[in-house]
């Protein structure tokens, strides 16, 4: 580990915590519906929408009406993209000539764009042509991003409102995402992409004469607007096989910098939304203190693990930390950072391959995403998925003093956190699930491509990326198969939408609660104190799900890796 390495880190961090305050003030006005500096461009345009589609921008939706009209968006959205990539063949804009696509494997891309989880089973500019890319894949890399953040604002309405049946009304909330925050970022956004040099063309790819005299077709395309998006709102889906370690998709150490800043920025500042719609900005700050201990917990490990490499390493004379599966471009640090941001911020890119990182180092990731993604997470699903967790340790703290929970002014009761376990514990029931089907069922293990604790590893991230929603690989597991775009779209439905359904019905009774004012019992909840109490709840319910499994994976695969050190 270096000082310059430390550097970055700290400036990364130092950078995100000045993007909260002003994107949070600039989302609380979109999402109250008062006026932006964007107003009198796209207002016209949000209520043209609104008359195309008969929606009546006043009247807001009990939970269960909101949900519903979120699930019924989904599956016209799943239909869309699957038909798309059935008829890509005779679509326009496909210059390489690209096939339909697989029924087995059109459902799981389907599931897993709608989900925000942009597993992908493919090499995208082997598979995927221009108008796919465009119309099915960034299109919905929009929408589920614009959906993570309207649900977000939902729950946060829950605990800001008093005695109310409403908690918004959906299609409102997505318009107003898309219009005022996502696409005007995006455009600058991909601007700026090009000027680093990444494509945005919709001509054929190219044909090179390498200096072998070998002929080579560079692939190319509508690279820029599908990145801006997948950063921006933690798809993570790559026009490329190789994400954001192919130089058409993160050009510049530079490009990978502000990559890794667009993709934490809209989920940080989520917190202060919530703060300011409760009316204590502080509640905000000490949410985002919880994930910024966890965060800096996660990075400092994986720094650690691939700077210093394993004792097998040294004994081959590759001192200097692990640079297998790094772009040499970007180096330890950036790839480390990389790692943690993609994983707690369920994004799912990568800038190396993390199946290459020390026992250790691919360690954190996947405990990142197996905690629930709420470090930060995707855009509006890691501070609802965290508001669970802040519900459950409130309540801890009311066991622990013998009163009735309260946070925000509301009382959480029997229901609520009885909501928050449901959301929770479907997690491990996927991941975990299916991950002991595979390991036994004969047509599985054959797509592993490692034995032991490495393919363990390889098969338990891979559900493990799918139900959290993530999308990034650990390679080594061949998952276009039929078992694994079945299971894998299953675990990528379940752990979006049973998830979102009981953290809906939790927004819904909070707000049919009466709001009660702090007394001299009410455990404060903007302190270091209720920071600690949040991590540990987090760490214990966690780990009682995630040790079994990393026991049996990363950290027997450390003990044999550095064997000759420790024995």
């Amino acid at each position: 580990m270096t000082v310059i390495g430390w550097i970055q880190i700290l400036l990364f961090c130092a950078i995100i915590v000045a993007l909260v305050k002003p994107l949070g003030w600039y989302m609380t006005r979109v999402f109250s519906g008062e006026r932006t500096f964007l107003s009198p461009v796209l207002r016209p345009v949000e209520a043209g929408i609104y008359w195309i589609g008969g929606v009546d921008e006043k009247r807001e939706q009990h939970w269960l009406t909101y949900t519903v009209a979120m699930l019924l968006f989904h599956v016209g959205g799943f239909l869309i993209l699957y038909a798309v990539l059935r008829l890509q063949a005779i679509l326009p804009f496909n210059p390489a000539g690209q096939s339909a696509v697989a029924e087995d494997l059109s459902f799981n891309t389907a599931i897993s764009f709608i989900t925000n989880t942009n597993w992908q089973n493919y090499g995208g500019e082997s598979t995927m042509s221009y108008l796919v890319q465009m119309l099915g894949l960034t299109h919905q890399n929009f929408l589920s991003a614009a959906t993570g953040i309207a649900l977000a604002v939902a729950l946060i309405r829950g605990f800001s409102r008093s005695s109310m049946r409403t908690i918004g009304n959906f299609w409102v909330d997505v318009t107003r995402c898309t219009l005022y925050v996502l696409l005007p970022i995006c455009i600058v956004y991909a601007l700026f992409l090009v000027s680093q040099g990444m494509p945005q063309t919709l001509g054929a790819y190219v044909d090179a004469t390498t200096l072998e005299g070998a002929k080579q077709t560079i692939a190319v395309g509508p690279v820029a607007s599908q990145v801006a998006i997948k950063m921006l709102g933690t798809n993570g889906g790559g026009f490329f096989n190789a994400n954001a370690a192919h130089p058409f998709e993160n050009p510049t150490a530079l490009s990978n910098f502000v990559q890794m800043i667009s993709i934490f920025a809209l989920g940080a500042a989520l917190t202060n939304v919530f703060g300011r719609m409760v009316g204590n900005q502080r509640q905000g700050w000490a949410i985002l203190a919880v994930m910024g201990v966890l965060f800096i917990a996660g990075v400092t490990v994986t720094y650690w693990a691939e700077a210093n490499g394993t004792s097998m390493l040294s004994s081959l004379g590759l001192t200097g930390g692990n640079m297998e599966g790094k772009e040499v471009r970007f180096g330890i640090v950036a790839s480390s950072l990389f790692a943690v941001i993609t994983t707690a911020a369920s994004c799912g890119a990568v800038n190396a391959m993390h199946d290459s990182f020390t026992a250790l180092g691919g360690m954190i990731p996947l405990i990142n995403m197996q905690l629930g993604e709420i470090i930060v997470g995707g855009v509006g699903a890691g501070l609802y998925g965290m508001l669970l967790f802040v519900v459950l340790a409130i309540f801890v703290a009311g066991l622990m003093v013998g009163r009735t929970p309260e946070y925000v002014g509301k009382k959480i009761e029997a229901r609520e956190v009885k909501m928050a376990m449901l959301a929770i514990l479907v997690l491990p029931l996927m991941y975990l699930g299916w991950t002991s089907v595979a390991v036994v069922l004969p047509s599985a293990v054959a797509s592993m491509a490692n034995s032991g604790p490495h393919g363990f590893t390889e098969v338990l991230y891979a559900f493990t990326s799918a139900t959290g929603n993530n999308g990034s690989a650990f390679a080594g597991l061949s998952g276009n198969t039929f078992f694994y775009n079945l299971t894998l779209a299953c675990s990528m439905f379940v752990g979006r939408f049973f998830m979102i359904v009981p953290a809906m019905a939790l927004a819904g009774s909070l707000a049919g609660k009466k709001s009660i004012p702090p007394s001299a019992g009410t455990l404060p909840t903007t302190g270091g104190l209720f920071v600690g109490l949040v991590v540990g709840v987090i760490l214990i319910i966690g780990g009682l799900t995630f040790f079994p499994a990393l026991a049996l994976g990363p950290i027997v695969e450390h003990l044999a890796m550095n064997a000759n050190t420790l024995f």
